[in-house]
């Protein structure tokens, strides 16, 4: 008997039986719904986010709250006097409530802690975190407004509080000591280093402190779980128990488990088959010369944790070593530069213009570039359409809590061909094992891949690429969510 697959309405359906009279409320950074002035007129988007198709039924089922920062330059004209705005627009189900930081909160807290010291810390991708006593005053303050904020929405009522990321890695312990009777759960979603690396960090024990609030603790696969564990064990002396996964610290326990996030198989493949992808392969082949060309597509925005200048030497080096492929491989890089304000983000955006502009003076011809790069924002079509034309796909990541980019990849496959090469050090290297591995730091074995993947028969092509479907197929979004917030539910109601 085939096991049903979870879905939308699955999940929908699991939290309304679950959830029973609790409350329940979701923290992170970013918002499910942005409300922008376009002329006159005040219009509604929905950023395009795993987390926010995973969660947004979850809130709908609920008809809980969710508390975000308000980013969107309408979002401020739309709140009710308490920074409330019903949601989704054309069917309210639940509740948004919006918390405001101001440009120096934003530049301390998100720009300042957590991306250029959080971020590079628990990456170890050799670029220095910046510790900045200031920054982490304001990453505290930033902290308390968003506590403040659950704590004014729960009320007097039970609830269950499920807080996204690494923005927020002290809110759980705020808001559990103002009100202990809450149960807490965080999903981190970037890699957790070893603990001689984590306590390089000048507030460890503060953050550690912060996460133990939790009853519940997710990272994407084991390892990161085992490292966490380690981290309170030797840094806070906590007890641990290894067999339950559980920590315990002063007067609470805190779980600690895997729960691999994915993306939405169903409906990614079904999009990857519209006719406005067709017909987008089409002037794509086109537009950029790619027929009779062996195509291999790149698909990160521009962070220094993506490998993108050891994938650019790979081509190189692919190109030296190959000569009979000159001419005949098209790489495009489709990613969008990102975090500008920070000067390492800016310094690597000028490297990799500098290494693809190398490439293409050195093997390209009048007719022929080798690498095509498109940094600029792509609709859903075009990013399919993509997909549905490589090749091969490299996802390179020097260090990567999951990559969905690699899932998103095998779920537009549809055709059930094309070859993912896979940095060892993702999330997504544990799932999708009939990927081709690679070191990412080796420059020779990359490009050693890129010849394995184009001259790789057929059969092979489609066998490995039909196993890696199955699994991204069953292991989706919708069951992330279920995992995580049932697990959760759980726990709440067993205190």
């Amino acid at each position: 008997m085939q096991k049903q697959r979870w879905d939308k309405d699955r999940l929908y359906k699991l939290v309304q039986e679950k959830l029973g009279d609790s409350l329940f409320i979701v923290v992170s950074n970013r918002e499910p719904y942005i409300h922008s002035m376009s002329g006159d007129r005040i219009t509604c988007s929905t950023p395009v986010s795993g987390l926010t198709q995973a969660l947004d039924p979850v809130m709908r089922a609920s008809k809980g709250s969710w508390v975000v920062q308000g980013s969107g330059n309408a979002d401020k004209k739309v709140v009710d006097e308490h920074d409330r705005i019903a949601v989704p627009p054309e069917a309210p189900e639940y509740t948004l409530r919006r918390v405001w930081l101001t440009e120096e909160e934003i530049e301390g807290y998100y720009l300042g802690f957590s991306n250029e010291g959080l971020w590079p810390l628990c990456h170890v991708t050799f670029t220095p975190p910046v510790f900045r006593e200031s920054n982490w005053d304001t990453y505290k303050r930033v902290n308390r407004i968003f506590a403040d904020a659950v704590i004014e929405e729960v009320v007097d009522r039970k609830a269950v509080v499920l807080v996204q990321d690494y923005h927020l890695a002290l809110l759980p312990r705020l808001i559990k000591k103002q009100n202990p009777r809450l149960t807490v759960g965080q999903f981190w979603h970037i890699p957790w280093p070893d603990h001689e690396i984590f306590r390089t960090c000048p507030w460890y024990e503060e953050i550690l402190e912060g996460m133990l609030g939790n009853d519940l603790i997710g990272f994407h696969i084991r390892s990161f779980c085992d490292n966490f564990l380690d981290s309170v064990e030797n840094l806070l002396n906590a007890r641990i128990d290894r067999e339950t996964s559980t920590v315990s610290y002063r007067d609470s326990s805190t779980l600690v488990q895997p729960f691999p996030i994915s993306v939405d198989f169903d409906s990614i493949s079904l999009e990857a088959d519209d006719k406005a992808v067709y017909k987008e392969m089409d002037n794509l082949t086109r537009e950029l010369d790619l027929d009779g060309k062996y195509v291999g597509i790149g698909m990160d925005r521009i962070d220094y944790t993506k490998g993108i200048p050891q994938r650019m030497q790979a081509l190189d080096k692919f190109l030296e070593d190959n000569p009979e492929y000159r001419g005949k491989v098209v790489f495009i890089q489709a990613g969008m530069p990102s975090r500008t304000e920070i000067e390492n983000y800016r310094e690597l955006t000028r490297k990799v213009d500098d290494l693809v502009d190398g490439i293409n003076e050195k093997y390209g011809t009048d007719s022929w570039r080798p690498v095509i790069m498109l940094n600029r924002q792509h609709p859903p079509p075009t990013l399919n359409a993509l997909r549905r034309l490589a090749h091969f796909c490299i996802v390179n990541s020097l260090h990567d809590g999951m990559n969905l980019i690699a899932k998103e990849y095998v779920a537009a496959r549809n055709d059930e061909d094309g070859i993912l090469i896979l940095s060892k050090f993702t999330g997504a290297a544990d799932e999708l094992t009939d990927a081709l591995l690679i070191n990412p730091f080796s420059i020779s074995e990359l490009a050693a891949k890129i010849k394995d993947a184009i001259e790789m028969p057929e059969v092979e092509r489609r066998r490995r690429m039909k196993n890696m479907r199955e699994i991204v197929a069953d292991n989706n979004i919708y069951r992330w969510g279920a995992d995580n917030v049932s697990r959760l539910i759980s726990i709440a109601g067993n205190r």
